[in-house]
């Protein structure tokens, strides 16, 4: 249920809590005394659009907060985990949205969340009801989902709508590859030469970039030859010659000085390092490839891989990668035979468990749909609607859908004599409230949404059907918490709980207040809502609360 309601800075409400009770709530009040407060601010946490204009006048922030205590969290946190947002630990979910100009946030349990995050637990929190706001009632595939809630069938047919999807992917895969079949022979062509060119490059990375390396070296072989041996040359004809002349020199400084023996180490190690390295640029020169048949084959292969890189990927791993691609496309098109039967028979096989599913359903439909319509009637007669004629006839479809194999149809007569229609074309929004307001009660101990929130539904009713009309709600009270916003003395006297909106004016500003009414604050109420204050309202007052005052 909704213990707590926030809220600030909404139209003309300053700073408001508001704790309503169990059971049926009765809110009242003068027309424009600020009653659609309550009905905005829930709308609100219901993730409607914001819009800039509800915020208080003179100020910038609109808030809105919402605390419910949750009888069965199971539904609520497997949203939340699904939404990637921490669960509810105890009982306690809080909604909080708060918006101004360029801002609009919203928090559930102090956690950043997304509106349709919001709008998905609003689904599961409130069931919002307004005068002309019975489209979930006129939609046939609510009115299937209603009857499933009441065959409680839900589970079967979530079970049901699985395999059914599952069915339809099979048969989206089956059409795919059946579609293929048609391929044209030039795509056919096109990808057999594509594998046969990838396949016949005998590809490697590793080779290609080894090959880039020789290639660099080869391409410059002439000019790296000329100037190895340039160097080469140097060494060999000139410097180590002239060396030579100076180790003489050192060893006759050696036998008459013993002294210079380190200097003489120390050239001899310089010495033998250039030998090396002469006989060292030698060798690198007979490793220089010059032949240039060679350096045309490396040419060649260096051609390939550029054209393959450019046809098929920036790198030779993805050109392997395209050829893998193809080939497996290829062998799915030329090996499609036997895929083809494969799928279907899985699709087929898929379709019996849907068909076999969908068959449970609807004998457990058309078991339960004659007990509905029975049930509806019954609260119908109780509305006043005391020779109206309500069913649920159930019309096959022609193929399996993901609601089953029938739709339903509520249909309505009024009136005796004349032939039920379908609620979609009923016009009169007072029949139509009433009727929603039945569906609701048979459905009470099915309906799995805590909150039930009638905004002045009972508009063009009055006599005993608005006497009718409370004695429902506070039946559904009974079940659910119920909040009604109401101008019926009736409804408000049949509440557990009564509250006020009244404005209150100070110097230059407005504001609403929602007060609870109780004793003969009560009475004074329901008398100004019968039209007067006088001692027969007050009596007719009481009459209606008959004893009931808390």
């Amino acid at each position: 249920m909704l213990t707590t309601l926030k809220i600030k800075n909404l139209a003309l409400v300053e700073n408001l809590t508001w704790e309503p009770g169990a059971g049926l709530v009765g809110v009242t009040g003068e027309t424009g005394a600020g009653k659609s407060m309550i009905i905005g601010a829930l709308k609100l946490i219901l993730g409607e659009r914001a819009k800039h204009d509800l915020i208080r006048r003179g100020e910038t922030t609109c808030t809105v907060e919402a605390v419910f205590e949750l009888s069965n969290r199971e539904q609520v946190n497997e949203l939340l985990e699904n939404a990637g947002l921490e669960t509810c630990d105890g009982n306690t979910l809080v909604l909080k949205r708060s918006f101004s100009e360029g801002s609009n946030k919203q928090f559930i349990n102090c956690s950043p969340a997304t509106l349709s995050v919001l709008k998905a637990l609003g689904d599961l929190l409130i069931d919002l009801h307004g005068p002309h706001d019975h489209q979930s009632l006129l939609s046939r595939d609510r009115q299937l989902a209603m009857l499933d809630e009441y065959a409680q069938i839900k589970e079967a047919a979530k079970k049901y709508r699985t395999s059914w999807r599952e069915w339809q992917n099979a048969l989206t895969d089956f059409e795919q590859l059946r579609n293929s079949e048609r391929s044209s022979e030039q795509e056919l062509d096109l990808l057999r030469f594509q594998v046969e060119e990838i396949e016949a490059a005998e590809l490697d990375p590793q080779q290609a970039a080894d090959l880039d390396q020789r290639y660099q070296l080869a391409k410059n072989s002439t000019r790296l030859v000329d100037a190895a041996n340039a160097a080469g040359g140097q060494l060999s004809e000139t410097i180590l010659p002239t060396l030579m002349e100076v180790q003489r020199s050192l060893r006759e400084l050696e036998q008459l000085d013993s002294g210079v023996l380190e200097l003489s180490s120390g050239f001899d190690s310089a010495y033998i390092e250039l030998e090396e390295l002469s006989q060292t640029l030698m060798t690198y020169v007979e490793k220089l490839d010059l032949n240039p048949e060679s350096l045309l084959i490396m040419e060649q292969r260096i051609d390939l891989l550029e054209n393959l890189r450019r046809k098929y990927g920036n790198s030779i791993e993805e050109v392997i990668a395209h050829g893998q691609q193809a080939a497996e496309r290829l062998a799915r098109i030329d090996n499609r035979g036997d895929e083809l039967k494969r799928m279907e028979a899985i699709a087929d096989k898929i379709g019996k468990k849907v068909i076999k599913q969908g068959q449970a359903l609807s004998k457990k439909r058309r078991d339960c749909a004659p007990r509905l319509a029975r049930e509806i009637s019954r609260h119908l007669k109780d509305l006043g609607f005391k020779q109206s004629k309500f069913e649920i006839p159930l019309e096959p479809l022609k193929t399996p859908e993901l609601k089953g194999l029938e739709q339903a149809d509520f249909v309505f007569a009024p009136n005796p004599g004349e032939p039920p229609k379908p609620l979609r074309v009923i016009a009169s929004s007072g029949e139509m409230s009433r009727v929603m307001l039945a569906v609701k009660s048979a459905l009470a101990e099915q309906d799995q949404i805590p909150l039930m929130v009638f905004d002045e539904i009972d508009a063009n009713v009055g006599g005993e059907i608005a006497h009718a009309v409370g004695a429902k709600m506070a039946s559904l009270g009974e079940q659910h918490q119920v909040v009604a916003i109401t101008h019926l003395p009736p409804v408000a006297a049949s509440a557990h709980c009564h509250y006020v909106v009244r404005k209150e004016f100070s110097k230059n500003s407005t504001r609403s207040t929602l007060k609870e009414v109780k004793g003969e604050s009560r009475v004074s109420e329901l008398s100004r809502m019968l039209g007067g204050g006088g001692e027969s309202a007050k009596a007719h007052a009481q009459t209606l609360l008959a004893g009931n005052i808390p």
